[in-house]
């Protein structure tokens, strides 16, 4: 307990999810948090189950007007330390079939939301002396499947942009780590709300053959977010299950 005591957060896409689970983490560690999203009944519920610690904020993270008032927000509850970009879409279509609205709907909030979070709270940061960002990118910013045309190229340039921000924000003493999930229950990762008993066959060649819970990205962003961390920026962590290393192959020794 305590990992964050004294620090104040703003967490995109945090009315549910993996977002929903940082923000619980968060405040049981001792931080204060505003609740960014655009689900505002669930946004604001979490809030109230959170209490004191914990406001809720509406914010589109593709819209820049909305990141000053969200950051606004966020410094009422002291100096901002913690950006967890979360905020996402995942639509699957065929590059044939995908148009140029759906590719940028996609772009526009997994990497121009998470741009413009990095850059709106640089100023805070610098003014409370440091800070850290937290960007959450996925498995798919390494690799990619078929109809992930616009989420993978979404993904991998949330890589890229937190390299060259921490580059750019060390010398002020603000971190920059992108964090790289790989099948996690929550609505993207299981819209249909299966049982897990259901949803953990398709990951049963991976090397942990289960899907990953909210919770459990949810402690690493912790860790990134915590001085635990401050010799940590500009790299990748993967809490995928091991997806990202191969894939089992029954017909190989071992397997």
């Amino acid at each position: 307990m305590g990992r964050l005591d004294g620090k104040v957060a703003l967490i995109t896409g945090a009315a549910r999810g993996m977002g929903a689970a940082e923000a619980r983490l968060f405040v049981r560690e001792g931080a204060r948090v505003l609740i960014a999203d655009v689900l505002e009944e669930e946004g604001r519920a979490l809030a109230a189950e959170l209490g004191d610690a914990a406001r809720f904020q509406r914010l589109d993270v593709s819209q820049e007007a909305q990141w000053a008032e969200a950051v606004a927000a966020a410094e009422k509850l002291g100096p901002l330390g913690v950006l967890v970009n979360n905020a996402a879409v995942l639509r699957a279509a065929s590059l044939e079939e995908m148009t140029l609205d759906h590719y940028m709907g996609v772009i526009a909030i997994n990497q121009v939301g998470t741009f413009l979070g990095m850059r709106a709270v640089v100023a805070p940061m610098k003014r409370a002396g440091k800070g850290s960002i937290v960007n959450i990118s996925s498995v798919d910013g390494f690799q990619s499947k078929n109809g992930l045309i616009a989420y993978s190229a979404s993904k991998w340039a949330v890589r890229g942009m937190t390299k060259a921000a921490a580059i750019e924000l060390g010398k002020h003493d603000i971190r920059v780590n992108s964090v790289h999930p790989g099948g996690i229950d929550t609505v993207m990762g299981n819209p249909s709300g299966a049982a897990r008993e259901y949803v953990d066959p398709f990951y049963r060649n991976q090397a942990l053959p289960r899907v990953g819970l909210p919770e459990e990205v949810a402690a690493m962003v912790l860790f990134l977010a915590s001085d635990e961390a401050s010799y940590c920026s500009g790299s990748e962590y993967l809490v995928d299950g091991g997806w990202h290393a191969g894939t089992r192959t029954e017909s190989l020794p071992g397997a």
